[in-house]
């Protein structure tokens, strides 16, 4: 997909405009993601460069979201943490010139997952929530599970996300709702 030069551009504008801590995770995301896609038989190109810019918007998210041409819900809109993966979508889309849709839905759905998950998208989503860095309390078990099956991983991922989020009284996306919904259906 992306040769040396071009990973290379995309790196040193992360390192530009991202803290270390969030490029130090984009690239674990990348090479998660990488390892997830060789398992579930995705494009590793495709899954590298979606995990490596996935958080590309994190620091300067909230303009770009609001002019957005996507498909964003009201909750998204209010949700300020989701923000950076509707106007990563974006960003990558006129920074780097990247339109490939599969790139761009891994981008776009890596925090709220969405009905009909791409592949690519669900690689990039566990990537994430696994990367190297993450050390919250269930991380290993997320881990196992995506070892084990990527839909298994993507139910038991979802999950978990819809519990946090129901715990920390926040409100849930109808995307993420519509991507519980496929997978518990699909775990009958």
């Amino acid at each position: 997909m992306a040769d040396k030069k071009t990973i290379g551009i995309y790196k040193a504008y992360l390192k530009e405009h991202l803290s270390k801590k969030r490029y130090t995770h984009s690239v674990n995301v990348a090479n998660s993601a990488v390892e997830l896609a060789k398992r579930y038989g995705a494009d590793a190109d495709k899954a590298y460069v979606a995990g490596l810019l996935h958080d590309v918007a994190k620091e300067i998210l909230a303009a770009i979201v609001s002019k957005s041409s996507l498909n964003v819900c009201d909750i998204e809109k209010k949700a300020v943490p989701l923000f950076h993966g509707i106007a990563g979508a974006e960003l990558v889309q006129t920074l780097f010139d990247i339109h490939d849709p599969e790139i761009i839905s891994a981008i776009r759905y890596h925090t709220v997952a969405c009905g009909n998950m791409p592949k690519l998208s669900q690689i990039v989503y566990l990537a994430d929530l696994i990367s190297a860095d993450r050390d919250y309390k269930d991380v290993k078990k997320m881990r196992k599970y995506a070892e084990q099956s990527l839909e298994k991983a993507m139910f038991e991922a979802l999950k978990f996300s819809i519990k946090d989020s129901v715990e920390k009284g926040n409100t849930i996306p109808v995307s993420t709702l519509e991507a519980y919904n496929d997978f518990a259906d699909n775990s009958k």
